[in-house]
């Protein structure tokens, strides 16, 4: 941090003060991304984040976050990930509220990766309900499972933005290297098609109840996942605008 607003070019303020200008009269938007591992949620959420003003809430970071910060739940989470138990989904909703509260997520929120299940959609909507909040709109991300493995296998991932590449579809200008900041890429241990089959049956036994579950809300908006990354930016835009 700078040690005063001296310090700060003038460039950075004044695209710090238009983007808050622009920010402002965006409507609110807490928003869930469902998808099995490959679907392109990874692209279109820091899209979506952008376009919006929202935070981007991925509950592995979140987890990872509270632990390194030693808060009261981040301790919590730490004991049971020592006794190698899963953290419980009360833990999880609880630093989802934490994270809640931050400047960065005052229009609203992306959630990625949770709810997995019914039970942590219920747990969710009861903590959002008691501030008065609720889900305002889940994007399914639905594509067929055969498509999933030749997009898996060619994933790269840029690990401190969380931006995605692939070998064929969406190539990074130079090879194994981010865009923007030249920082090598990295492919995940899970991208590969043994792993993709056990993750898909996964999501398919808990996460996809989860869908049904939204869409007796009225709150499900399918999307075309399958469809090249512009078009299903224009599906989401098309989808949070109505």
């Amino acid at each position: 941090m700078a040690a005063s607003l001296e310090d700060v070019p003038s460039e950075s303020l004044m695209s710090e003060v238009l983007r808050r200008l622009r920010c402002s009269s965006k409507p609110d938007k807490r928003l869930i991304l469902i998808g099995p591992p490959g679907s392109g949620k990874g692209t279109q959420s820091p899209i979506i984040k952008d376009e919006y003003c929202l935070c981007h809430l991925a509950t592995g970071d979140m987890l990872r976050a509270a632990v390194a910060a030693k808060t009261p739940l981040g301790i919590k989470a730490k004991e049971s990930m020592n006794n190698g138990e899963l953290v419980s989904d009360d833990l999880v909703v609880g630093i989802i509220d934490e994270a809640m509260k931050k400047t960065s997520c005052q229009k609203g929120f992306i959630l990625d990766g949770f709810p997995r299940t019914v039970v942590q959609a219920e747990k969710l909507d009861e903590m959002l309900q008691k501030q008065g909040a609720k889900i305002d709109k889940v994007l399914n991300f639905a594509i067929d499972d055969a498509i999933l493995e030749e997009r898996i296998t060619g994933r790269w991932i840029h690990p401190s933005s969380g931006r995605s590449y692939h070998t064929k579809f969406q190539p990074p200008k130079v090879p194994g290297v981010d865009d923007v900041t030249g920082e090598p890429l990295i492919q995940r241990k899970d991208d590969t098609a043994e792993v993709l089959k056990s993750r898909l049956d996964a999501f398919h036994r808990q996460t996809e109840p989860v869908i049904n579950y939204y869409s007796t809300k009225g709150v499900v908006a399918s999307l075309h996942a399958e469809k090249p990354p512009k078009e299903v930016t224009s599906e989401v835009k098309n989808v949070l605008s109505s």
